[in-house]
Formats: structure tokens, sequence, C-alpha cells
């Protein structure tokens, strides 16, 4: 009973794409919410969905626009990476400018970013779809070269536009730290992008969970000079963060 109701859920959400939790109390109405949870936690470690605030959406909703690679980033550390992203959203004011990178901490923090007034410049095409469902947010999104790692946009042409924009705040997700050599991803025109929106905004923070720790990706784009708030998740080393505020850096 137990396995065909997973496997009902599962058959839902291919078809439906994403489902909230009082979908489907509306669809399984004589099973708790902590029941439900539990399936859809089964499910994601399963591979087959992936668990967004409120509900989950399936994989291959995700594999439309994004392809494999994406997808299985997506799909790992979700729970630390909902919890950054939920962080971040709390930091965006109404009215204000801002520049988001397009990692997929960067796809939670836009389905996390309420339906107000704020213009968003972003190179993510995952963070663009879900932005672009709100009516309240004004988006720009850049051109250039896609890349499929992390389903972002990137050449000098969009620096070159950057020129004449201007954004309070810049989010940005890492893919790699150490404090030897920073911040860092694996594209250099992506890291000289995020090299320039480091420069325009007036603050930069930036989201990282703890699996990136320790790893070192070929470019880096930001030292922890260049920040103003570190957001992170419960399993963040003492000792760095330490080092951190010690730089009056926050930590969230």
């Amino acid at each position: 009973m137990k396995r065909e109701r997973i496997e009902e859920i599962a058959e839902l959400l291919d078809k439906r794409g994403k489902l909230t939790l009082e979908q489907l109390d509306d669809y399984f109405p004589r099973v708790s919410q902590m029941t439900l949870r539990r399936d859809l936690l089964l499910l994601e470690q399963e591979g087959r969905i992936i668990r967004v605030r409120g509900g989950a959406m399936s994989v291959k909703e995700v594999q439309k626009v994004s392809g494999e690679p994406y997808t299985k980033k997506t799909a790992l550390h979700t729970d630390e990476k909902i919890k950054i992203a939920q962080k971040a959203a709390r930091l965006i004011d109404e009215n204000t400018s801002l520049f988001i990178d397009g990692g997929t901490t960067a796809m939670y923090l836009a389905k996390e970013i309420p339906d107000i007034n704020v213009h968003i410049f972003t190179n993510g095409l995952a963070v663009a779809i879900e932005l672009a469902q709100k009516k309240n947010v004004n988006l720009t999104i850049l051109g250039g070269q896609v890349m499929k790692d992390n389903l972002s946009t990137a050449s000098p042409v969009a620096q070159v536009y950057f020129e004449n924009t201007n954004f309070e705040l810049a989010i940005i997700s890492a893919s790699a730290f150490t404090p030897q050599n920073g911040f860092s991803c694996g594209s250099q025109v992506e890291a000289d992008l995020l090299k320039t929106t480091r420069r325009k905004a007036k603050a930069l923070y930036m989201m990282l969970d703890s699996s990136k720790i320790g790893k070192i990706m070929p470019y880096t784009f930001a030292r922890l000079e260049d920040i103003d708030v570190l957001i992170t998740d419960d399993n963040f080393p003492a000792d760095l963060k330490d080092m951190f505020t010690q730089k009056n850096i926050v930590v969230m």
C-alpha cells in the first residue's frame, strides 16, 4: 500500500511537474502531511524528484530546461540549499536592484524570493524561468555562451553591458571555497562576469553550502575581503566561521 502510494505520487509529479503539500493532501485525504513528507524524502533519495519549499517537483520538469548535469547538482544537498535560499530571500528588500547568478542554490533562491517589486539581473536560465512566473519581479537575463553544467550564460559582451547598469546587491553561489584560493568556479568567462558584478554591487552576499568547503575550481572570482555577508548551513565549521567574523563578515 505504501509503495503504491509513493509510485502514485511520482506519477502525479511526472504529469504535473510540481505539486504543493496542500495539493497532495487533496489527492490523499486520509494520509497525514508527515507521511507525505516522508514519501517525498524517499522519492528524492531515489533521485526521482526534487523537494522544494512546501512541496516537490519532478526531476523530468527540471530536465526540460536543464539537462542531466544540472539536474544532478540540483538534487544534491537539497535541504542545505533550501535553508540557505530562505535566509538569502529574507535579505531582499522591495524596490532593490540586484544580481543573482545561475547556480543551483540560486535557483532555489529564485523560488523563495517573494513576488515584490524588485529588479533582478541574472545569467541563470533556470533562475530566470522561476522569476518569470512572478508578476511584480522585473527581470533582465544576460546573453552569451550557455554553460550546461550550471545552466548559466556568460560572455565578454555581458560584462560590457554591465558597465551601463546599476544594482545595489549581488547574491552569488560559489562552486568551491578554500581560505587560500577563495571562492572559485569552473569557467574563466563566468569568473570574469562574477568579478564584474562584484565590483558593480554595493554589497556582495555569498551563498555557500558546507559541501563546497575544501574544494578548488580552476578560477577564483572572489576572496574573503570581497564579501559582506556569508549565508551558509548549520554544518559550517566553527573555525572558519571565526575567520569570517574576524574580518567583519556577517555569517548567517
